[in-house]
C-alpha cells in the first residue's frame, strides 16, 4: 500500500472513531483531499523559478564569502520535470540546494551545509532568530545526518520538494518507516527557508502553512550520541526558530517535508580538459 492510500485509510479510521456514517466519511475524505490539492497548487505557485533561486544563492554567497565559484553558477543546467506521479505524491516543484564541505566519502558535509544557511539567516537580519540550546552544529555527538538518509552531493543539486502538510498527522518515526525511495529534508530545508524561499517563513508566521520538521537530521539533545530527536524550524511572532522534537511524538503544527532525488539531481560541471 502506498503512502497516499495509507493516509486516506488513516483518515477513514479516524472518522469511524467519531461516529460518522459511511457516506459522511467518504465526503469528509474527499473534501480534505480537495483542500490539500488546492493548497498544494497555491504553494506550487509560490516556488520560485530556478533562475530566481540562483539569484538568491549568488546574493548569499557574496554576503557570506562562501567561495562558490562563478563557473558553478554559470553551468547550472535545466532542472528535471515534475511528473503526474510526483504531483499525486504531493511534490510541488523543484528546489536548488548546495552541498558544502566533504564527509570523507565523496559527499558533502550535510551538517556544514545546514550550519552555513543558519549563519546566513542570523546575519541577513530580515528576521530575529532563535536556536535551541540543546544541540550544536559543531558537535557531532549532538547532530548527524540520519544513517539511512540519502547522501548529499557536493555543489549544486536539484530535488523535488513536498512541503510536509500531508504528513502533519504523523510522527517522524512513522513517516520514516513509510518512505520508499524518497528521503526527508536536512540542509535543504534550512537553505529553503533562509536563502531561496524566505517568503515561506513569512507564510509560517501568518499561519498559512505548517511549521517544518527536517527529519534527515538526527539530534541528540543531551549529547553522548543518544539520537532521538529531529530538527524543527518555525517562524512565529516574526522570529525564525530552530528547535528539536522527539521522533516518537506528533506535533500538530508541524509538517514533515520530503525530497525526491533523481539520477539528474547533481548539477554537473563540464570537464575542464574539454
Amino acid at each position: 500500500m502506498n503512502i497516499e492510500w495509507q493516509e486516506i485509510l488513516n483518515r477513514f479510521l479516524q472518522s469511524f472513531k467519531i461516529g460518522l456514517t459511511f457516506r459522511e466519511k467518504e465526503a469528509l475524505i474527499f473534501k480534505r483531499d480537495l483542500s490539500l490539492k488546492k493548497k498544494l497548487k497555491e504553494q506550487n505557485d509560490l516556488i520560485l523559478p530556478i533562475y530566481k533561486q540562483i539569484e538568491h544563492w549568488q546574493k548569499a554567497n557574496k554576503q557570506m564569502s562562501w567561495g562558490i565559484q562563478e563557473d558553478e553558477f554559470d553551468h547550472i543546467g535545466d532542472s528535471f520535470e515534475i511528473t503526474e506521479k510526483d504531483k499525486k505524491d504531493g511534490f510541488i516543484s523543484i528546489i536548488l540546494s548546495y552541498g558544502f564541505g566533504e564527509d570523507g566519502l565523496g559527499n558533502s558535509d550535510a551538517i556544514l551545509s545546514g550550519k552555513r544557511a543558519w549563519e546566513y539567516a542570523k546575519k541577513s537580519k530580515k528576521k530575529k532568530t532563535w536556536k535551541c540550546e540543546y544541540f550544536d552544529f559543531d558537535k557531532p555527538e549532538h547532530i548527524r545526518l540520519r544513517p539511512k538518509a540519502s547522501p548529499r552531493p557536493k555543489g549544486f543539486y536539484y530535488a523535488k520538494f513536498q512541503t510536509g502538510e500531508r504528513y502533519q498527522n504523523l510522527k517522524v518515526s512513522q513517516l520514516l518507516k513509510r518512505l520508499s525511495g524518497d528521503t526527508a529534508c536536512g540542509p535543504e530545508g534550512i537553505q529553503f527557508l533562509t536563502i531561496t524561499h524566505t517568503h515561506f517563513a513569512d507564510l509560517m508566521n501568518e499561519r498559512k502553512i505548517p511549521f517544518m520538521v527536517f527529519a534527515d537530521y538526527d539530534i541528540a539533545p543531551h549529547g553522548y550520541s543518544d539520537f532521538f530527536d529531529a530538527m524543527q524550524m518555525f517562524c512565529s511572532n516574526g522570529i525564525l526558530g530552530l528547535g528539536i522534537g522527539n521522533v516518537d511524538f506528533n506535533y500538530p503544527f508541524f509538517g514533515i517535508p520530503t525530497l525526491r532525488f533523481t539520477t539528474k539531481m547533481k548539477v554537473e560541471l563540464p570537464n575542464q580538459s574539454d
